[in-house]
């Protein structure tokens, strides 16, 4: 008995073919698809194969070819990009033999969608929950669109755009990405992948707040990630919780903190600030539980990314005292090679600050000088300390790589901080008033050398 089996072909090159395709189309009297597929089935169709191929938006036409060529006994194969289940002639075509009440068996004959195609070229940009858009309208009315959009983005759901765009639908896209950011952060990524496995395959990796609709057209695929999404190495990963999992059956620690972070990054959305500033915001807010961080903390001459860039080399941290020395993330520290030091307690410290008749913070930065002129300071508990070092940076004339100036206290805490803003082009973060400590100090620490994550505000690793 005749058949018409209903194939998907995959994303267009022929080496993602399914076998159950491949033989599909070997049987076949008579193949009907769009024309421009037809170019990727060649080397598998059999002699004497008649193919029936038709224009854009005939797929009625199809369907009908395809009965009347059963109905005279000839097995048929539909051809469709991707799955022939997903946006393709699988539905026409059983809708037509409900219709016509034939007898013709259909078989639906699964292939790769363009989606998994594109995710795989991508990471792992679905390992969670996610929706396919398709935003033409030529069957689906436009507010139904929109408000399936409304619902992906409330629904914090990877989203997979296809049709994404034409030369007479362009202002769509535009509508989605309004509605996206009212409900997701604008560092969200988004990936645009065009004519994926094909010849004049490319991929463009961006963000919510910067991608442009423009370089989008019929032949692309537009996937935007979902709230914990993020890319490292080049990969689109969205992940499905197991890393997260398994950490909070051993240690919560990160599991919290990251959940911490989301609620404090949405309630700090309205600050005009750079990524890597609200970053180290973040971490102070979240170190003390106290969002008058967002008047307090003073960021100047690039600090973050001059700092990052000493450390990442190798460089050393100097403390003043041992609390913000232990406070510091340690794998960090032993992944590049940074060295930290505390001189509190070193006999020579001891010694210098009898013979001296100064403190033992003070005495232990002036052996730091001696010893390491160019180190990222960090201060968390001594203003004298602080104000050691500012008035030794003045008389021996040189600049260390870096200040963190953080003491807490009643005495001349203030006016150590405001010394830092009269040295030109030194890069330093304070935190404004009598506020500090060494956990806050450590912190900033901890934030600076996490630069790399403030793309996407989420504790990562060394957490």
């Amino acid at each position: 008995m005749s058949t018409i089996k209903v194939i998907g072909l995959g994303p267009g090159n022929p080496e993602l073919f399914l076998k159950p395709a491949i033989d599909a189309i070997k049987a076949a009297d008579v193949v009907i698809g769009y024309k421009y597929y037809f170019q990727f089935i060649e080397c598998y169709l059999a002699e004497g194969t008649q193919c029936i191929d038709t224009g854009m938006r005939q797929e009625v036409e199809r369907a009908k070819i395809a009965f009347e060529k059963a109905e005279a006994g000839q097995n048929v194969a539909v051809i469709s990009s991707g799955d022939a289940g997903i946006y393709g002639m699988a539905s026409l075509i059983l809708e037509m033999a409900d219709k016509r009440q034939s007898s013709i068996p259909v078989e639906v004959v699964p292939g790769i969608s363009a989606f998994q195609a594109a995710a795989a070229k991508l990471g792992a940009p679905l390992s969670h929950d996610f929706v396919i858009l398709s935003l033409s309208d030529l069957l689906t009315p436009w507010k139904l669109i929109e408000k399936r959009m409304k619902a992906a983005a409330m629904g914090d759901f990877v989203t997979v755009l296809y049709n994404p765009r034409s030369k007479k639908r362009y202002w769509q896209l535009y509508r989605l990405q309004e509605l996206f950011l009212e409900e997701r952060s604008s560092s969200t990524p988004v990936a645009v992948l065009r004519q994926v496995e094909r010849e004049e395959e490319h991929i463009t990796l961006t963000t919510l707040g910067e991608f442009n609709p423009e370089i989008v057209d019929m032949f692309s695929i537009v996937v935007i990630g979902n709230s914990q999404s993020y890319v490292s190495n080049n990969k689109f990963i969205t992940p499905r919780g197991y890393y997260s999992k398994y950490e909070q059956e051993g240690a919560p620690g990160p599991l919290i903190m990251q959940e911490s972070f989301r609620t404090i990054a949405e309630q700090l959305a309205d600050l005009d600030i750079s990524h890597e500033e609200k970053w180290v915001m973040m971490h102070c807010i979240h170190t003390t539980a106290d969002f008058e961080m967002k008047q307090l903390l003073r960021i100047k001459n690039d600090a973050v990314a001059r700092m990052n860039d000493y450390l990442l080399k190798g460089g050393t941290i100097i403390t003043d005292v041992t609390m913000v020395q232990s406070g510091i993330r340690k794998k960090a520290c032993e992944r590049y090679g940074i060295d930290i030091k505390c001189y509190l307690h070193d006999e020579r410290t001891v010694a210098l600050a009898e013979e001296k008749n100064i403190t033992r913070t003070q005495a232990g930065i002036r052996l730091a000088v001696e010893e390491h002129p160019d180190a990222l300071y960090v201060f968390g508990n001594a203003p004298t300390a602080l104000i050691e070092l500012t008035e030794l940076m003045r008389r021996k004339d040189f600049q260390p790589a870096g200040i963190i100036g953080a003491p807490v206290g009643f005495v001349n805490v203030e006016e150590s901080k405001h010394r830092l803003m009269t040295f030109n082009n030194l890069p330093y973060i304070s935190i404004e008033g009598r506020k500090g400590g060494s956990n806050l100090a450590a912190t900033i620490v901890n934030a600076v050398l996490s630069r790399e994550e403030a793309v996407t505000l989420k504790p990562g690793r060394d957490v």
